[in-house]
């Protein structure tokens, strides 16, 4: 990940410097007229450039590395054939991004970043609501669980948190993976907790019930909502910073407008390297979120130390480090580490009632 990353910006760095930005800016200016078909063929074959060049990376990581460790269920074709739909997903979800941001750049160039992050806290608001009923099924195939045990206890666990339960729902994660997981979807009616069908073939009823419990602890704490906030906040300063820093630069290396094409590689790195310095501080509150939602779960599940062997068994199966240094763990981590979600859990337990 982090190759790919910092190869991205190397790679975007040379094309910006060799002057081939403006090569391309130039050449696809003569195939149309229209300013936004040739930002989206600009774009197009910049993308199609790096998909090229990532893809034997997407491969190991993505592929190779699943199988070389008996993760994966996944033939080559299919594995393929989920790159293709989700590359078509991100056309028909982003593509009208891209050009209401250029749009915004145009025809406002001191306060794009402002409308621009007005835009993507709608759209992040409109894909919370459709993604469970909408996305997910595009990959996934969703039932209702209907084993009366598991679904009286998450009954039990709704009626603690003062939450309505539309719906627990079972998808086949075992389609193209061994790992288990569980997680809460959704806005609004659209909310619910899905978990994967590994999970529930190979984890006790109470390993079920403490993961469960871990996902209606990020509702009660309202973990999705703050989520969005701080997600919002963030995009109104990361663009707000973005458009301060690319002004400059623009102005320094000699581009004719915000809008020119040639400099919207160097608008990509800024917003690579300000969203690489902030994403420590955003992994740190979701690991805040982890840590809460780990407390409820122990404090309503019927069985708190099947929180602990749930979190030992997903450690197995998924074949997490449980104990990664913590700089890595600082930096890149969503979640603490299995080894600090265990020992904060015992602690708790030894100090309950």
């Amino acid at each position: 990940g982090l190759t790919e990353t910092v190869l991205s910006v190397v790679i975007l760095i040379i094309f910006i410097f060799s002057g081939y930005s403006k090569e391309l800016r130039d050449i696809v200016s003569g195939w149309a007229v229209n300013p936004y078909w040739r930002l989206l063929a600009f774009i197009g074959v910049l993308g199609a450039a790096f998909s090229l060049i990532s893809f034997p990376l997407s491969y190991i990581s993505k592929f190779w590395l699943e199988h070389h460790y008996n993760l994966s269920n996944q033939s080559f074709f299919a594995w393929l054939l989920e790159k293709v739909k989700a590359f078509a997903l991100t056309i028909v979800l982003f593509v009208p991004i891209i050009i209401l941001f250029y749009y915004f750049l145009r025809n406002y160039p001191e306060s794009w970043w402002f409308w621009m992050a007005s835009a993507l806290f709608v759209f992040s608001v409109v894909i919370g609501r459709i993604a469970p009923q909408v996305i997910f099924p595009l990959f996934y195939k969703f039932e209702l669980i209907n084993d009366e045990d598991i679904v009286k206890r998450m009954k039990d666990l709704a009626q603690k948190g003062r939450f309505a339960l539309s719906g627990v729902y079972r998808f086949n994660m075992s389609k193209t993976t061994k790992k288990a997981n569980a997680a809460f979807t959704g806005l609004g009616k659209s909310k619910r907790i899905i978990i994967g069908d590994t999970l529930l073939d190979k984890f006790s009823i109470d390993e079920i019930e403490a993961v469960f419990a871990h996902e209606a602890g990020h509702y009660v704490h309202k973990h999705i909502l703050i989520g969005i906030i701080t997600g919002t906040l963030s995009s109104y300063i990361t663009l707000y910073a973005a458009h301060l820093i690319y002004q400059y630069s623009i102005i320094k290396m000699g581009y004719q407008s915000p809008d020119d094409l040639a400099a919207i590689p160097l608008f990509s790195i800024i917003l690579t390297v300000i969203s690489f310095i902030t994403m420590p501080v955003f992994n740190a509150l979701s690991r805040r979120h982890e840590y809460q939602a780990d407390r409820y779960a122990l404090q309503n599940s019927s069985n708190p130390q099947a929180f602990i062997t749930s979190m030992q068994k997903l450690s197995k199966t998924n074949l997490t480090d449980k104990s990664p240094h913590p700089l890595v763990e600082f930096l890149f981590h969503a979640h603490p580490s299995t080894e600090k979600r265990i020992q904060a859990a015992k602690v708790e337990i030894e100090d309950s009632p």
